[in-house]
């Protein structure tokens, strides 16, 4: 990559990121002003304009693009979790675009302190976890994840805990799958290459068209732990391998 051509991409990612920031605090400002008000089937598609915002505008400003694998995996009816590889920021922002349930997430509960991006999370009614509590944050997601689920709200889940540079696949914490035994949930897995594009704490986002893949749904009722995040990681790793195929 030539100095030229850096110099134009950090120019790109520099509009991106403007965009994206203003959008934040218009967003968290509704919170305080407005949205809070409202109810709660109305809150999130009005929270969730702001992902649509951030992935258009990342392909406007700065050519990332996706297309999606096995739309026709995605379960019709009822409340399900997901699983999902985790490279990038974009993932994020990503997921409630491409799937029409409501969705939230399994996340730690200092992103909720952040102001104005916080606030927006607080709407999603995320399953807040502190990390260091071992046991009791497994039974806190399998109690929220429960009720949850019964509330039609879709979980999103991250096994790998942190966002690991492709090709590589992190180790699957056992948190989620424990979740997902205990409750007997349908968990639905998700491989994406999204680290290609927005590798972690890069300031540059390379052009390119990222794919994500979605599995057929697994019937955990009577799956240990162990047996389910075995078969969702060799899934994606498998998927992952393949995408280079798609191209």
């Amino acid at each position: 990559m030539n100095a030229l051509n850096t110099f134009w991409l950090g120019l790109r990612a520099a509009i991106y990121w403007a965009g994206s920031v203003v959008s934040t605090l218009l967003v968290g400002g509704m919170m305080m002003v407005v949205l809070w008000a409202l109810p709660d089937k109305v809150r999130y598609p009005a929270v969730t304009l702001w992902n649509r915002f951030n992935v258009w505008w990342l392909e406007v400003t700065c050519g990332v693009k996706y297309r999606v694998l096995g739309r026709e995996n995605i379960p019709a009816q009822g409340a399900f979790l997901i699983m999902a590889n985790h490279q990038s920021t974009w993932e994020t922002y990503a997921l409630p675009v491409i799937f029409p349930q409501r969705l939230t997430w399994v996340l730690k509960q200092e992103l909720l302190k952040i102001p104005f991006f916080g606030w927006g999370l607080r709407m999603l009614r995320p399953i807040a976890i502190d990390r260091s509590a071992g046991r009791a944050a497994i039974k806190q997601m399998s109690q929220q994840g429960k009720a949850l689920l019964e509330a039609g709200i879709c979980v999103v889940i991250f096994p790998e805990g942190t966002r690991i540079a492709p090709p590589e696949t992190g180790e699957f914490k056992i948190g989620g799958a424990l979740m997902a035994a205990q409750i007997g949930a349908l968990v639905v897995p998700v491989a994406h290459n999204a680290g290609e594009s927005w590798r972690r704490h890069a300031w540059i986002k390379k052009p390119g068209t990222i794919t994500v893949s979605i599995g057929e749904p697994l019937l955990t009722k009577g799956m240990k732990a162990d047996a389910i995040n075995q078969h969702v990681r060799g899934w994606i790793e498998a998927e992952k391998a393949r995408m280079n195929k798609y191209e």
